[in-house]
């Protein structure tokens, strides 16, 4: 198991619910790779209403029904993990946002393993 305390790396990525890698979706592909290096962690999360580079508003709301609400995938593990990780993204993300911050890690705890 991973061990993270103290400084460390987040890494944020937000794309389209509808973007597609090889046919599956971004997100999946992105936390799937980050599994695979052994990262930490990574979450994602889907929103109700947003706009990024092209100005078109995604929402959920039912009279504006949106199929393609943004998506934020979160990492956060050591700066050099995170790092050796972004070329990963640059094959991934053809449209969207990564960002980068600097964060503390106060608690990390995974459940125990059935005995």
């Amino acid at each position: 198991m991973t061990r993270l305390t103290g400084r460390a790396l987040r890494v944020t990525i937000i794309v389209g619910e509808n973007d597609i890698w090889h046919h599956k979706p971004v997100y999946t592909e992105i936390v799937h790779r980050a599994h695979k290096a052994g990262l930490a962690g990574a979450s994602v999360f889907r929103g109700i209403e947003g706009f990024g580079a092209s100005s078109l508003i995604h929402t959920q709301r039912l009279l504006s029904l949106s199929e393609d609400l943004p998506v934020a995938v979160v990492i956060v593990d050591s700066e050099e993990r995170v790092r050796d990780f972004l070329p990963q993204l640059d094959e991934l993300v053809a449209e969207g946002l990564v960002i980068l911050d600097d964060c503390e890690v106060i608690r990390y705890v995974g459940r125990e393993k059935a005995k």
